[in-house]
């Protein structure tokens, strides 16, 4: 992954989506050669330079202030999220400090993963490798240890295993653009992560359709989010899901939990899939 190119992607794909009478400037009706606002009016907006906001698209971010990477932020109206993943992007990353992933989860997650007896709960790492689950999780989602360890990951199930497509059914594309959403989250995180750079280029090369919303350069953070599934044993079934962040560590990263609504249907069939 060039570190320059996502930069520039990024700046380019932010400005694209304003409009001048967004932002409040003339528009004067004439065919506009791209899409968005041109570089002399964002630079305008941000009260910058051309020639400042030039080198920062061109992905030379170490050559401007941290004031002017605010200013240009602010222009664009970028929320927390991606105002976060910019500051991260314009520097050169530092040598990637987190260990390696651990040959095991510590045993206290792997208790903590197994007290969910309601609730389906996935442990993951930082380039989305699943690296513990409890029973209701399999019960709900497969056979995490039948896939082979290099494709045990969150993208790869979304993007590459049909029965997790067919399982989120009408919402796949929904759930699929907040995966790769929140994988630019982690990008910005984890910077200089070698892992997780050759795992965003090998899901690239992969599958069309996470090169296609990769494309897309969203940032937004996984918080709570529902999922309507249709499971092929219990039929239609409706989770609602927590990402937990936990403090960095050899094996894990983050802790998946999902529920389901107290007295619902829902509720009932993951009770008859922990019952199996």
């Amino acid at each position: 992954m060039d570190d320059r190119a996502e930069l520039g992607g990024f700046l380019r794909s932010r400005r694209a989506r304003l409009r001048p009478e967004d932002v409040g400037l003339p528009d004067y009706g004439t065919v506009r050669r791209v899409a968005g606002l041109r570089r002399e009016e964002l630079a305008r907006l941000a009260g910058v330079s051309v020639a400042h906001y030039t080198r920062l698209e061109q992905g030379r971010g170490d050559a401007v202030s941290d004031e002017i990477i605010d200013a240009v932020a602010a222009a664009l109206r970028l929320d927390a999220d991606e105002l976060a993943y910019l500051r991260a992007i314009a520097r050169r990353p530092r040598p990637c400090t987190v260990a390696e992933d651990g040959p095991e989860l510590p045993q206290s997650l792997r208790y903590l993963l197994r007290s969910f007896e309601m609730a389906p709960a996935l442990a993951v790492g930082r380039h989305t490798q699943i690296v513990g689950w409890n029973p209701l999780a399999v019960a709900v989602f497969g056979d995490f240890a039948a896939l082979p360890e290099h494709r045990r990951t969150l993208t790869h199930l979304l993007f590459v295993e049909p029965h997790l497509r067919e399982l989120h059914h009408a919402d796949w594309e929904r759930t699929a653009r907040e995966h790769v959403a929140h994988l630019r989250v982690l990008l910005g995180r984890f910077r200089g992560d070698a892992a997780l750079t050759s795992h965003i280029d090998a899901m690239r090369e992969l599958s069309r359709d996470f090169a296609r919303l990769w494309a897309e350069h969203s940032v937004a953070r996984v918080r709570s989010r529902s999922y309507r599934l249709h499971h092929p044993v219990v039929g239609h079934l409706t989770l609602h899901g927590e990402r937990l962040t936990l403090p960095d560590a050899p094996s894990c990263v983050g802790l998946d939990l999902f529920a389901a609504e107290p007295g619902s249907p829902s509720e009932k069939a993951l009770r008859e899939l922990a019952n199996l």
